[in-house]
């Protein structure tokens, strides 16, 4: 009999449009060669477009999820992303508590689009109860700045923007320097006292859809396989790069990274 791939559980929102979301947490898992489980936060009307609506489960429905996988399959690593409320915020991370397992927080705040995907009331929830359990967090600019008030606007800025989220009590931070204009494609990962700058070539492709979902799901990935976080970090970056390189049109808005790009399946 087959030994079970290694487990990953993602915590998110679904995007109708498989872009981002449930659907790229669940693809970039698969593509990475673990099993990946997932818990339903909210539901979105979305496509190449926008967002048209979105509708959070209740507290309640996110609760027996979660158990029903951990408590019986078990999981290696776990990622949040969109969980809309504080309510639900709160939900999750006291569900995280006690979980021997990595955690990568996604801070989920706009779409791709600029649609709001977080209430404003729950930004404090964020920062006072989410991310003190993430093992990684992984906010772009936007959300670096909306969590913190500090705004990047160059390179030398993200370790001003790394310090301000690590303030809030993750073990790590991913900042995610994509938005930044010139330059490379540079994401800072560090814990306060080591640096990793990871680089990739920008590509010229306008069908970013689902990037951080990606990224962040990669990171729990390659961490439910026993990598450290750097590493997990540089294997996802890879993965993401290429996976941007490959974006294709869909719709008339904004397409898709290509998850697809180079299954890895050797564990």
């Amino acid at each position: 009999m087959r030994t079970p791939p290694p487990r990953v559980l993602t915590v998110a929102g679904s995007d109708s449009g498989g872009g981002a979301g449930i659907q790229a947490d669940l693809k970039t898992m698969l593509a990475l060669g673990t099993h990946g489980m997932s818990v339903l936060t909210a539901v979105t009307a979305q496509n190449s477009l926008g967002v048209q609506g979105a509708w959070e489960l209740p507290a309640e429905a996110v609760r027996q999820q979660f158990r029903s996988v951990v408590d019986d399959i078990g999981t290696q690593a776990v990622k949040t992303g969109m969980l809309a409320t504080a309510e639900l915020v709160e939900t999750v991370a006291a569900l995280l508590d006690g979980l021997p397992v990595p955690v990568v927080v996604d801070p989920v705040g706009v779409s791709k689009h600029g649609d709001p995907l977080l209430a404003a009331d729950a930004l404090h929830a964020v920062r006072t109860v989410l991310l003190p359990k993430a093992t990684v967090a992984t906010p772009n600019l936007d959300e670096v700045a909306q969590l913190t008030g500090v705004r990047a606007e160059t390179e030398a800025d993200l370790p001003r923007a790394a310090a301000a989220v690590l303030a809030h009590g993750p073990r790590w931070a991913l900042i995610k320097g994509g938005h930044l204009k010139d330059g490379e494609a540079v994401d800072l990962l560090t814990d306060g006292t080591d640096e990793y700058w990871l680089r990739a070539p920008r590509h010229d492709n306008r069908h970013t859809h689902g990037t951080g979902c990606t990224l962040a799901a990669a990171v729990a990935a390659e961490l439910a396989k026993g990598r450290s976080v750097p590493e997990a970090a540089g294997t996802a970056k890879e993965y993401v790069t290429g996976a941007i390189a490959a974006g294709f049109a869909l719709g008339g808005g904004i397409g898709p990274v290509d998850h697809g790009w180079r299954p890895v399946r050797d564990g």
